[in-house]
Order: structure tokens, then C-alpha cells, then sequence
């Protein structure tokens, strides 16, 4: 299990090769069920990123905000790499964490 209060960067898809968005929380287990019941209004509402495909744990909030912007700078093919690199199914990781799978 996730600690409860520590920073994480993560990626959400659509579905496999779909529509990417890049986050920062200090609570990602929280973070994700706000996301996958659509009560975050903005662009993973809109374009129906709900899919945990990366997450990566972070000492300090500063370190994990830090490389959130690098991330969100790179092209889409250095992001999808990230993913395949731990992620090649492009499973939903939520899962892991005993969420339901999405429909």
C-alpha cells in the first residue's frame, strides 16, 4: 500500500496510446479516485484520462512539482516511453491499489 501523505508524480491515458495528462499530488490514492469519479472539473473530465499508466514516488513536494514540469515539456513519444519502460501492457495501475477496473 501507498503511504497516505507522500508526494507522487503520475500519468493518466484514456486507454492505451490516447489522450495523456501529466499530475503532481501528496495523496495519489485520493487524487485517483477524484479522478475516476470525474469530480475534478478540468482536462481529465474533458478527455477522459481516468487510466493510472505511471506513477513515481517523490521525496519532497518541490522535487516531485519540479518533475512534473519537466515531464509536461517533453514530446508525447519521451512520455510514452516512460510508460512502456514499466507499463508495456498499459495496465490501469489503479487496480493494483483495489480500485475497480474501468468499464
Amino acid at each position: 500500500m501507498l503511504p497516505d501523505r507522500s508526494p507522487f508524480v503520475y500519468l493518466l491515458a484514456s486507454q492505451r496510446n490516447g489522450t495523456l495528462y501529466v499530475g503532481v499530488t501528496s495523496n495519489l490514492l485520493v487524487r485517483i479516485d477524484q479522478h475516476r469519479r470525474r469530480v475534478l472539473p478540468g482536462f481529465t473530465r474533458d478527455y477522459g484520462a481516468r487510466m493510472l499508466v505511471w506513477f513515481e514516488p517523490h521525496e519532497t513536494m518541490e522535487q516531485a512539482i519540479l518533475r512534473e514540469k519537466r515531464i509536461k515539456k517533453w514530446n508525447r513519444a519521451w512520455k510514452l516511453d516512460l510508460i512502456e519502460r514499466s507499463n508495456p501492457e498499459w495496465r490501469d495501475l489503479a487496480c493494483d491499489f483495489g480500485f475497480t477496473p474501468l468499464a
